[in-house]
């Protein structure tokens, strides 16, 4: 019994790869290749027995992964490796600032501004698109100084694995892979339907009705698909051509926007801006936390740092610098919009087109659906490439199969990964409806934010076995003080309490949690970039993310609920054990060289 338990302990406890002697002798592997060594290569899922022996470890499996923590040299280093050939540096500050207005400057502009500008906010939308541009600026802070020191492709996810661990890292992830997936099958209906609204009034003249299934999932929508299917076959042709690409077709749109401004504010009047604030304060944060999709998308520029030239000065310029100038372009619209038109006149579904047409330039219906075509054109370009490279650098810590991690070595690209998040979000997009996947987005999208706010103050803050377990707890206290008066500021305003003593004491908790943080001493600095005033700016940035979740509403909540109790399942049956083998195999090894010397000194 001794000898088979032993037998059975070695198996699952083998390492993950062949001796590097072999691996040099071997030929190359191809590129294209399906076998279950290279889906699940971990000993856990050697065979159905070792399977069943690592469920049974599974509490204290997940109790190390809960403690355990990547490294900046696991990530730019170890991690690569899985990917067999390197992606290509080829990117310049040029290329990241088009990337970003490409990823961003999409449809949201377009479509969101009239719905929000007439029922929710009136003419202070402009203040809404500040305030989300200010909050999402807060972020790519926060991304630039991560960037910077870890250029490497997994974006967030790699930053988040760093500082909070497997298990949050996990959980991000699974939204990073969420966000791709929704975000990309958005873009794809809203591509159809503005395209079908300049050929036809009706902008589900492409889909196809069912009337057997649900509603929201009873239009099919082929024309997405196609546009997807087009859009990431770019992307996997090569980084370089995509980027070139993206920003000639933004340059162009640019120039168009910037036509749209002067057009607006040439046929202004002071007096439509009159009353300012129609729907209150309360109208300005509700609309601020729908329009914040228009600002999504700049994460997926962090990803291209692994194929940045020299990330320390073209992140920076090409991250903060795309954001600053894409808020000040969406303020200046949304102003010109307003002032061109009574917000009470504003048409929700063509807010530009019809603006436009009411001062006899008819023509710029065309001109605006090609611009929103365009942005969601480089948005799906840019979407792919970034979330091919976040599913590339998840797969290399084999959360989900590294066979998404391979990088083709004739393109430079993560074909794989590319084609898994074609694939799933090709039919999303088929059968979803657009207000379905924007809640799910959104929510998604500011909590990972928020996440990347708090690994930025603890990489500040916590150095493992430097940081006393005092300051540890110190820094732990106010950060769940400002945390907790900013579920309490957002709680009362979701419940509509306007006295000023609760928001008055919420915000004193804010501000002693705040100072309380800046009281302690840091633990890191940044080498080349860092993000200003911390801890005051990540903190701010905290308590925005938190306040924008508490106005999406209950329906985003339960979808957020429900998808990450599935992805919790998969961790539990799948996920721990594949990264508790990989965090684990030098121990391995050596547990596996120790049994032999045992097994030879025995036979002598």
């Amino acid at each position: 019994m001794t000898l088979k338990s032993t037998t059975t302990h070695q198996d699952l406890t083998s390492p993950l790869q062949p001796p590097a002697a072999a691996t040099m002798e071997s030929p190359p592997k191809p590129y294209w290749r399906f076998t279950k060594q290279d889906f699940y290569p971990e000993p856990t899922f050697r065979t159905l027995a070792t399977y069943k022996l690592a469920l049974c470890q599974t509490l204290p499996r997940l109790k190390d992964r809960l403690a355990g923590r990547s490294t900046d040299s696991t990530e730019l280093v170890e991690l690569k490796k899985q990917s067999e050939n390197e992606m290509k540096k080829c990117l310049t500050w040029w290329d990241l600032i088009w990337l970003g207005f490409g990823s961003v400057v999409g449809s949201g502009i377009f479509t969101l501004t009239g719905l929000e500008a007439r029922n929710v906010a009136g003419p202070a939308i402009t203040i809404s698109y500040a305030v989300s541009g200010l909050s999402a600026l807060l972020s790519v802070f926060c991304y630039t100084e991560f960037a910077v020191e870890i250029p490497v492709a997994g974006g967030s996810f790699s930053f988040l694995r760093i500082e909070l661990g497997d298990f949050i890292a996990f959980i991000a992830a699974g939204n990073i892979l969420l966000e791709a997936i929704v975000g990309a099958a958005g873009l794809g209906r809203s591509w159809s339907s503005y395209f079908a609204s300049l050929i036809n009034s009706n902008p589900n003249f492409f889909r196809i009705r069912v009337s057997s299934f649900s509603e929201g999932f009873n239009l099919l929508d082929p024309l997405a698909v196609l546009v997807l299917a087009v859009a990431n076959s770019i992307a996997m042709s090569g980084t370089q051509f995509t980027s070139k690409l993206n920003w000639v077709f933004s340059i162009l749109s640019a120039g168009v926007i910037l036509m749209i401004i002067v057009i607006g504010f040439l046929h202004a009047e002071s007096s439509n801006l009159v009353p300012f604030f129609p729907y209150g304060a309360e109208g300005v944060f509700s609309a601020a936390a729908v329009v914040y999709w228009s600002y999504t998308g700049f994460d997926m520029v962090a990803t291209m740092a692994e194929e940045t030239k020299k990330p320390s000065r073209d992140i920076p310029v090409g991250l903060v610098g795309s954001m600053s100038v894409i808020t000040v372009v969406y303020c200046l619209m949304t102003l010109s919009l307003t002032m061109m038109v009574k917000y009470t006149e504003i048409d929700v579904d063509a807010a530009y087109s019809v603006a436009f047409a009411t001062i006899g330039m008819k023509w710029a219906k065309y001109v605006v659906g090609v611009v929103a075509l365009k942005g969601m054109t480089t948005s799906l370009l840019v979407g792919s490439m970034g979330q091919a490279r976040y599913t590339t650098q998840i797969a290399r810590s084999h959360m989900i199969p590294p066979w998404f991690a391979l990088v083709h070595p004739k393109t430079g690209t993560p074909v794989n990964a590319t084609l898994l998040v074609t694939i799933i979000s090709c039919i999303v997009a088929f059968f979803s409806s657009l207000d379905v996947l924007s809640s799910v987005l959104s929510f998604s999208t500011l909590f990972i934010f928020m996440l990347m706010a708090i690994a930025l103050l603890v990489r500040r803050y916590y150095v493992k076995d430097v940081t006393s377990k005092r300051d540890l707890a110190k820094f732990l206290v106010c950060l769940f003080v400002v945390m907790g008066s900013s579920i309490g500021i957002t709680a009362l305003w979701a419940s509509n309490k306007r006295g000023w003593i609760g928001y008055a004491v919420a915000g004193v908790f804010f501000a002693l949690g705040t100072v309380g943080m800046v009281l302690l001493p840091k633990q890191r600095f940044p080498k080349v970039w860092g993000v200003p005033l911390v801890p005051w700016l990540p903190l701010l940035s905290v308590g925005m993310n938190i306040f924008l979740i508490g106005s999406l509403g209950l329906v985003a909540f339960w979808r957020f609920f429900i998808c990450s109790a599935l992805m919790i399942v998969y961790y539990l049956l799948v996920g721990v054990h594949a990264t508790y083998d990989v965090a684990h195999q030098d121990q391995q090894e050596l547990k596996v060289e120790d049994g032999k010397e045992d097994g030879n000194q025995a036979g002598l």
